[in-house]
């Protein structure tokens, strides 16, 4: 059966990268990944992206592990694989050849550069992963399915039965990954091999725990607190660090290796933590949840270009910085939302745009 609140987090996910694409906008090295760039920043509201940046794409990972398991309970192998290439591969080849590539020609313009066209995924980048994650795990994950009382599953189990067991299953891997590729920056996930072994762990992991049911949910509600405070201490340590190093001061942590395995575990914290508090407050229906779980994958998809062509109109105001952010993103959420109430009415566009072939009500 469905659950309410893995919906909510994969939206609330999906908006909140929105948000942070919008912020880098704001930062003083927007110019050096290709972003167009405010005059003036608002580097404090980086302290927020920092809080979500670790934690915000495996999240995703998590939830789409988690998704496959919902599936597979109505499908047989062929029919999910079937779905995945339909509802992913096809979304990513239209955006990496007609959605993305406008970005760098907007970008260009706005700077007097020569324009080019390029075939690129750009912020599609994570349906790669999350295909290959599909391929690489339907064996286990069939095989998983047809013997339910399995050693994996039973081990899950009996660790769950211990009150920060859970945080072992998710962390330990986590960790593990984060010390073999030992990355220069945590958040870079795109792109990159630290980005597709973290996305590896949490896809395994998100349809592994979501199996065992009640033991997941009992689990991860009981500890929901002691995680979220653990996740706040690592984010405080992991920011009084960085400003001592910023401000040219003794850092707390010297060592890389050292402060990417307290983030790993930070993430770590975050995600169940937000999992805990999800299946408490967010497991109902609602008419805005029915809308948006339609609505916010094609939302994601399109929103990139139009984030640049409003920039590049907002950006030369003569207003307030922090109100070129409200209207930024007022105006990329807005614009975004009716393309898809133009999209979902267009049967032949539908399927370039991840939505599903009945029409939405």
């Amino acid at each position: 059966m469905r659950r309410y609140d893995v919906d909510s987090i994969r939206i609330i996910a999906l908006i909140l990268l929105i948000f942070y694409h919008i912020s880098i906008s704001f930062q003083t090295w927007a110019l050096e990944i290709s972003f167009i760039k405010n005059k003036d920043s608002l580097e404090l509201l980086w302290l927020f992206m920092m809080l979500i940046n670790i934690w915000r794409i495996p999240i995703l990972f998590i939830v789409s592990g988690m998704g496959v398991y919902f599936a597979m309970e109505r499908r047989n192998w062929k029919e999910l694989l079937d779905d995945r290439t339909l509802r992913i591969i096809t979304p990513l080849i239209f955006g990496s050849i007609f959605i993305f590539p406008i970005c760098p020609i907007i970008f260009n313009l706005y700077y007097k550069k020569p324009i080019f066209y390029f075939p690129f995924p750009g912020h599609l980048w994570f349906l790669i992963n999350i295909y290959f994650y599909v391929l690489i795990f339907l064996p286990v994950f069939n095989y998983l399915k047809n013997n339910p009382n399995n050693l994996v599953s039973n081990f899950l189990i009996f660790i769950t039965k211990f009150p920060l067991g859970i945080i072992f299953i998710l962390g330990l891997p986590m960790v593990i990954g984060t010390i073999l590729i030992n990355p220069k920056d945590f958040p870079a996930f795109a792109f990159t091999t630290h980005g597709f072994i973290i996305g590896f762990i949490c896809f395994f992991n998100g349809f592994l725990l979501i199996s065992i049911k009640k033991y997941f949910w009992d689990s991860i509600t009981k500890i929901r607190f002691q995680t979220l405070f653990i996740a706040i201490t690592l984010y405080i340590i992991r920011l009084t660090n960085l400003i001592n190093i910023e401000s040219q001061n003794e850092p707390l942590i010297s060592s890389i290796l050292i402060i990417n395995i307290l983030t790993a575990f930070e993430a770590t914290n975050w995600i169940l933590s937000i999992l805990g508090f999800s299946a408490i407050y967010l497991n109902k229906p609602s008419k805005l949840l029915t809308y948006l779980s339609s609505s916010v994958y094609t939302v994601y998809i399109v929103h990139m270009p139009i984030q640049f062509l409003f920039s590049t109109l907002i950006f030369p105001l003569n207003i307030n910085t922090s109100l070129k952010l409200i209207l930024l993103l007022l105006a990329t959420y807005s614009m975004s939302f009716l393309i898809f109430e133009i999209i979902k009415n267009i049967k032949y566009l539908r399927v370039l745009f991840g939505m599903k072939n009945k029409t939405l009500k």
